[in-house]
């Protein structure tokens, strides 16, 4: 990638260009489902996996140039920060969505199988979408939904973050991932353990609270560690987990942890 024809063609890198064609792609599939007279009762959803790698993006060089894979998020691909989970989703439903309308309600990818169920009237069993809720009156009306207790994050490393409403936990001292600082320099650097941030106000992930909010960690913990507990999101028979013994404090130092318990 990118295709031959468009190497070149934004005058930045590979990358730039890749984005380019895919964009002209994605407009292509737009025009035929319009000329097909199929526009205003198909649901068109736009996004990505994950954040943008680093690596792959020479991000840096981006950077340089003026543009921001990324944006102002933190890391990329890979890392806990937002910048590896953080990603676009601009979704397109003539009939059902305001054209320009913006809507911040937390959402997560597991949630696209139940908001398909529910537009199509179908009831799925209780095994599956087990971290999926339905977000389709978020489509119409912007309301968040209430039954949604958080969003779990994982790296690439395996290091888990929770998100509920504005706050976020991290249980790693550093990315987690590919960016600077890796949890081995941040350890060095002498940074917390854990990092909580509040997104409402500190989107960048640049001022850690963990040390100010103390009831707001055990509060997360606790739920990270139901979920855990539970095998699932949603409420329902208790699953097994896709492996045994779930370490949410995988690498942390066992006498910070000791602490923190003892707290």
């Amino acid at each position: 990638m990118p295709a031959e024809e468009w190497q070149g063609r934004s005058g930045l890198n590979k990358h730039a260009d890749f984005v380019m064609q895919t964009d002209h792609t994605v407009g292509q599939i737009i025009n035929a489902i319009d000329e097909a007279g199929l526009r205003d009762n198909t649901l068109i959803v736009f996004t990505s996996d994950n954040g943008t790698s680093g690596p792959t993006s020479d991000k840096e060089k981006l950077e340089e140039m003026g543009h921001y894979p990324s944006w102002i998020l933190r890391g990329s691909k890979a890392d806990i920060w937002d910048g590896g989970h953080r990603v676009p989703f601009i979704v397109r439903w003539p009939r059902i969505i305001k054209e320009k309308s913006k809507c911040s309600a937390l959402i997560c990818h597991t949630d696209f199988m139940p908001t398909v169920a529910d537009i199509i009237g179908f009831s799925l069993p209780d095994n599956a979408a087990v971290d999926g809720f339905s977000y389709e009156s978020a489509f119409s009306t912007c309301k968040r939904n209430k039954k949604r207790p958080a969003v779990v994050h994982h790296s690439v490393s395996g290091k888990f973050a929770i998100r509920d409403g504005r706050w976020k936990l991290v249980l790693c001292p550093g990315s987690g991932g590919w960016s600077a600082p890796k949890d081995n320099d941040a350890i060095k650097l002498g940074l917390p353990d854990i990092q909580l941030y509040d997104m409402s106000a500190d989107i960048e992930e640049k001022n850690n609270l963990q040390a100010e909010y103390p009831e707001i960690v055990k509060q997360l913990v606790d739920m990270l560690k139901e979920l855990v507990a539970n095998g699932r999101s949603t409420q329902g028979k208790i699953l097994s987990n896709d492996i045994d013994n779930i370490d949410i404090w995988k690498g942390i130092d066992p006498v910070s942890l000791k602490a923190y318990e003892q707290k």
